[in-house]
């Protein structure tokens, strides 16, 4: 695979040097030629900022060795002209390519610092969804959404760092934006910290069960306690209500979870409250849902659990239930998994099928994408891996809703593009 550079690449800088020893990294080993390093050089040669080989090529279509690139990025860092994008571009190479250009001579470690302190990750998608209701005459209620979400993590020192995520939808079927999307909306924002066997949270960010009924974000703190065994504390503000269309009062929020983990099995037991003058009304009809002395409070315990047979077979599972609700005040999960796509591995897939029973005053903030708060439904569903870095899912859910015993039949598919 050709790549075109500027000008003839001088050996002076490096022949001392590559006398040394390459026990750090083998010196023979080729760049892939897909390897961002190529982009990334070309782009710097253009600038005039790299030197290649004198022939102006990478050899034509050898792959060149990783020890070749290095040579050109020490050439280049001896010259000091990069900057701005530039001399990002060249720190990120310098960090890539550190183990060589210290065989060099080259020190790098305060540059591959530098050049890793932000990391960008994220996905596109999209996803598209039908749900039936029938009620006498059926409602068909569908939905196509494409969303953009970027999550970046800055390194503030060896402790801690700053997450982000930033979503911007868009809905297709109508090719505008529904309920404030197509605008880029600032989701979560916390500061981490990582030390041994302790771990800190501060800012707005998701709780515990964000796998089940709590799939939302809080500003607040968070600290947990151990490894294989766990204890996770948390306390703060969040908003009352998933999905209500009055304007509703924000919560106090405190929870508590502790959990074990070893080998194949995971179980937990998890304690939510919430409390706010809207609370009763937030989540159903006032006087259907609570009890008549009942306070402003929800009590939500969850249990959990998760066992893997071998690599292909695996259960997981949950119960919660709302001390304070007088009715729906259930909710419950178990799943068989079969397998399941693997983004990094093209050709992986994965089958599942599932058993879900969400009341409405305890799965407060839904996170299952093919049966809603309020019903009751077997799920199958299917994923798979075309090609590396992207997702496609199928569900199909039918069963019932709670309150009024009508047939739902849900169906939703998702394309994950993760970058």
């Amino acid at each position: 695979m050709k790549k075109t550079l500027v000008s003839a690449l001088t050996t002076a800088l490096v022949v001392g040097a590559a006398s040394t020893t390459f026990a750090a990294a083998n010196p023979f080993s080729d760049v892939p030629a897909d390897h961002w390093a190529y982009d990334a050089v070309s782009q710097l040669a253009a600038d005039g900022v790299i030197e290649g080989y004198g022939d102006t090529t990478f050899k034509g279509d050898k792959n060149i060795t990783r020890y070749e690139m290095a040579q050109m990025i020490a050439k280049a860092m001896a010259k000091n002209t990069a900057t701005g994008n530039d001399k990002a571009l060249l720190d990120k190479l310098a960090a890539e390519f550190s183990d060589e250009l210290n065989n060099l001579g080259v020190r790098v470690a305060n540059l591959e610092r530098n050049a890793d302190m932000v990391k960008w990750n994220g996905k596109a998608e999209y996803t598209a969804t039908r749900f039936r209701v029938t009620e006498g005459k059926t409602s068909d209620d569908r939905d196509y959404n494409l969303k953009l979400r970027l999550e970046p993590s800055a390194e503030v020192n060896g402790n801690w760092h700053v997450n982000a995520r930033l979503d911007a939808d868009t809905k297709l079927n109508t090719d505008a934006g529904d309920k404030g999307s197509d605008k880029v909306t600032l989701k979560r924002v916390w500061a981490q910290g990582d030390y041994t066997n302790f771990q800190t949270k501060l800012g707005k960010f998701a709780p515990i069960d964000d796998d089940s009924i709590f799939d939302t974000e809080f500003s607040g703190a968070e600290v947990s306690f151990g490894k294989a065994a766990k204890l996770t504390l948390g306390a703060g503000r969040i908003h009352a209500a998933q999905d209500v269309t009055t304007p509703v009062d924000t919560a106090n929020y405190q929870y508590a979870g502790l959990g074990y983990a070893a080998g194949k099995l995971s179980v937990g037991a998890d304690y939510h409250h919430l409390n706010s003058e809207d609370i009763k009304t937030a989540y159903g009809n006032a006087g259907t849902i609570y009890k008549k002395d009942a306070t402003d409070e929800a009590n939500v315990w969850l249990l959990k659990g998760a066992y893997t047979f071998d690599k292909n077979f695996g259960v997981n599972g949950f119960y919660a239930e709302n001390h304070d609700a007088d009715s729906y005040e259930k909710a419950g999960s178990a799943e068989l998994t079969y397998k399941g796509g693997e983004t990094e591995n093209k050709g992986t897939w994965g089958t599942w099928v599932a058993y879900r029973h969400l009341g409405q005053n305890v799965d407060f903030y839904n996170t299952f994408d093919a049966v809603d708060a309020g019903q009751k439904a077997w799920e199958v569903g299917a994923n798979y891996v075309p090609f590396k870095n992207v997702l496609a899912t199928v569900r199909y859910a039918q069963g019932k809703e709670l309150q009024s015993n009508n047939q739902v039949k849900n169906i939703f598919g998702r394309v994950e593009l993760f970058f």
